[in-house]
C-alpha cells in the first residue's frame, strides 16, 4: 500500500509544534486522559484519516509525542511469521522518528538484540518483541527492550547510552514501560531481576534497586499524595505495593484478595486513590505504611483485566476482551458490563489470534471512551454509566494486528498496528 500524506499549511504545522505533548506511556501522568476536544468519532480508510505511514516493522508499543516529532518502536528480523520465525541472531529492535504533521519518517535507530531472546511463542505470539511504550522528558527519548537493556536517544536519534537491567527472559515476554522521575528513568524489570530499578537519565548509571516483585508485567505509576509527596506504585501477582521513588524504598503493600498468575495492568489514580486491576480489582488509599490491606482498602472485587482502567468523573472503565464494563470508583458497583458490537464484515479473511479482544488499555477524551481491539477495529463509547456505544471504526483490511494504546495529538488520534501507524482527524487542507 501506497504512502498517504496530505500537506499541512505553515501556520497549521506552527500550531502542532506548540501543542501539548503525548511524553509517556498512556499520556500526561500515564492515566490515559486527554484533555482535547472535538476529537473524531467515526473514521475509516476514506474519512477522517489524516495520513497513514508503512512502518519498518511490527510492535504493540504506543506512539508518544514531543513537539513536532512522533516516537514508537517496532523490531524485525526475527518472530514476523509462526510458520517460519526465522533465525533470533537476526533481531533487531527499531527506534523510529516520524514528523507530526505529515507523518514522513525521520530517522530510524536499529538495536541489535542480546541473546538468547525468549523464543517466539506462547505469549510472544500475541505481541512480540517491542512492547514497551518510550519516554521523553522533551530532550531526549528513553526506550526499555528487555535484556537488550535501557538505552537514551537525543530527539535528532544520537544514542546517548545504554544500561543492562537484567538478563532473564520469559515466555510471556518483556512488556512494562519506563517512567521519569526527576532525574530517574524507572523500569519494572521484574522479568529481567525481579526488580525495579531506577537509572540516572543522564547517564544510564543504576541509582537504586527495589527487589521485591513477582510476575508483573505492569507499568509503574506515580501517584501525587494530597498531604504532600509522590509514590510509586506498581501492581504484580499477589499485591499492590508503594515505593519512594527518590530511594526505592518499599513503603506500604496491598494484598490481593485472590492472587492471580500475572499482574499486567498498569494502575490509575484520583486525588491519591489508586485503582488497579489484575484478576482482582482494588481501590487503595494511597500513603499508608507497611501491610495496608485492611487499613486503607476501600474496596476489592473480582473484575478481571489485563488492560489498564480509566478513570472518568466518578467512573473507572475498562474492556475485557471484547466485553466492556463500567463500575463505580467509590465502591467498585458494576454499572455494565457489555459486549463490544462489530459491523460484520465478509470480507475479512485475516487469521488474527483473538481478533475481538481488547489489549490496549482505553482512552478518555471529551466525555468519550476509546476501546481498541487486536482486530475487530476501534470503539467509541459515551462514558457514563450505561451503555452507549457510538461508532464502530475500521480501517484498510490490511491493517494488522492492533495492540497498541491510541495517543492524542492537536485534536487528532494516533493509532499503530504491527504494520502502520494512522494519524486520524481532519484532513488538513493543502
Amino acid at each position: 500500500m501506497k504512502q498517504r500524506l496530505f500537506l499541512m499549511p505553515p501556520i497549521l504545522a506552527a500550531f502542532l509544534a506548540l501543542a501539548a505533548d503525548w511524553p509517556q506511556y498512556r499520556g500526561p501522568g500515564g492515566l490515559g486522559i486527554a484533555l482535547d476536544k472535538g476529537l473524531p468519532v467515526t473514521w475509516s480508510a476514506d474519512t477522517n484519516l489524516a495520513w497513514q505511514t508503512k512502518l519498518p516493522g511490527p510492535g504493540s508499543s504506543c506512539p508518544i509525542v514531543v513537539g513536532n516529532k512522533i516516537l514508537l518502536t517496532c523490531f524485525s528480523g526475527y518472530g514476523l511469521d509462526l510458520k517460519n520465525p526465522g533465525d533470533m541472531k537476526n533481531l533487531k529492535r527499531h527506534l523510529v522518528c516520524l514528523d507530526r504533521a505529515r507523518g514522513k519518517v525521520l530517522w530510524t535507530r536499529e538495536v541489535a538484540a542480546v541473546l538468547p531472546e525468549a523464543r517466539y511463542d506462547d505469549q510472544l505470539l500475541l505481541h512480540g518483541y517491542a512492547t514497551s511504550t518510550p519516554a521523553s522528558d522533551g530532550k531526549n527519548v528513553y526506550v526499555f527492550f528487555g535484556i537488550s537493556g535501557v538505552l537514551a536517544f537525543d530527539l535528532e536519534g544520537k544514542q546517548l547510552w545504554q544500561t543492562s537491567v537484567g538478563k532473564k527472559t520469559h515466555g510471556y515476554g518483556s512488556a512494562a514501560s519506563p517512567v521519569l522521575y526527576k532525574d530517574l528513568v524507572i523500569v519494572n524489570a521484574n522479568i529481567e531481576s525481579g526488580a525495579l530499578v531506577a537509572l540516572d537519565k543522564n547517564t544510564g548509571k543504576e541509582m537504586w534497586r527495589a527487589a521485591s516483585l513477582s510476575d508483573s508485567w505492569s507499568t509503574p505509576l506515580l501517584v501525587e499524595i494530597p498531604k504532600g509527596g509522590t509514590e510509586l506504585v506498581v501492581s504484580e501477582a499477589k499485591k499492590v505495593l508503594g515505593f519512594d521513588p527518590d530511594t526505592g524504598k518499599e513503603l506500604w503493600h496491598v494484598n490481593y484478595n485472590q492472587h492471580p498468575w500475572y499482574g499486567c495492568a498498569s494502575a490509575v489514580a484520583h486525588e491519591g486513590v489508586v485503582y488497579a486491576f489484575a484478576h482482582n480489582s482494588v481501590a487503595i488509599r494511597a500513603g499508608g505504611r507497611g501491610d495496608i490491606t485492611t487499613t486503607h482498602t476501600l474496596w476489592q472485587k473480582g473484575h478481571h483485566c489485563l488492560t489498564s482502567p480509566v478513570y472518568h468523573e466518578d467512573y473507572l472503565y475498562f474492556p475485557d476482551g471484547p466485553v466492556a464494563f463500567c463500575v463505580k470508583a467509590d465502591d467498585g458497583k458494576e454499572m455494565y458490563r457489555e459486549r463490544l458490537v462489530a459491523k460484520p464484515n465478509p470480507d475479512d479473511k485475516s487469521d488474527i489470534d483473538r481478533p475481538g479482544d481488547c489489549y490496549a488499555s482505553p482512552l478518555v477524551a471529551d466525555g468519550k471512551i476509546y476501546c481498541v481491539s487486536r482486530g475487530k477495529g476501534n470503539f467509541v463509547l459515551e462514558a457514563g454509566p450505561k451503555f452507549k456505544q457510538l461508532a464502530h471504526n475500521t480501517l484498510d483490511a490490511d491493517a494488522g494486528v492492533c495492540n497498541g494504546n491510541p495517543a492524542v495529538s492537536s485534536g487528532q488520534l494516533l493509532l499503530r498496528s504491527d504494520r502502520y501507524l494512522y494519524c486520524i482527524g481532519k484532513k488538513a487542507k493543502p
